[in-house]
């Protein structure tokens, strides 16, 4: 890859973490928060460049719209930016999740038709990146609490009646000592 593509790969993801903070944000603020200044213009044009083509290359993607107005013109995520935008969330180095067990078991159920298919591949990939282990067929469970980010998948997915979240700590012996040797615990 060369530098200029990483610079407007790099710019790729900080656009859509940006963008996963508000409903619809103006494209000027989108620079001034992807360029770490107040005023974009005092930016190198490299970087404004860069920024142009991945707001360009998100839009031709389908992970983010343009909405124009009179004043400004805002971008906001499409479904697919959203599901972009969470597997981001999982890769960061930064992200704040405590990996300590508090004695809470994450379950997760899952039940998306055949129809959905790509949908069901593509929640399972952000399990098993979230450290979840299917148990049986559609079950998922773990000890990390990223139940909220599931929860907002799951809300941002519509996946209302789709997707079941428990956190319990509550789980029979048996199951207990398979869990506990499947996680390290």
């Amino acid at each position: 890859m060369s530098s200029r593509n990483k610079k407007e790969h790099q710019y790729s993801n900080k656009i859509l973490k940006i963008l996963g903070q508000k409903s619809a944000i103006s494209l000027p603020e989108i620079r001034e928060n992807a360029l770490g200044v107040q005023t974009a213009p005092k930016a190198l044009s490299g970087d404004n460049y860069a920024i142009t083509r991945s707001l360009k290359g998100l839009k031709e993607a389908g992970l983010i719209e343009q909405i124009p107005s009179p004043h400004n013109e805002f971008a906001r995520l499409t479904k697919l930016g959203r599901k972009k935008m969470h597997s981001l969330q999982l890769d960061s180095d930064t992200t704040l999740v405590n990996t300590t067990w508090d004695g809470f078991w994450r379950i997760i159920l899952l039940d998306l038709p055949e129809t959905r298919k790509s949908e069901r591949e593509s929640l399972r990939y952000l399990l098993k990146k979230a450290g979840f282990v299917c148990l049986k067929n559609s079950a998922w469970i773990s000890p990390f609490p990223f139940e909220h980010l599931f929860t907002n998948i799951k809300k941002d997915l519509g996946l209302s009646s789709e997707m079941m979240i428990i956190v319990t700590e509550f789980v029979d012996e048996e199951t207990k000592k398979f869990l506990f040797e499947t996680f390290g615990k």
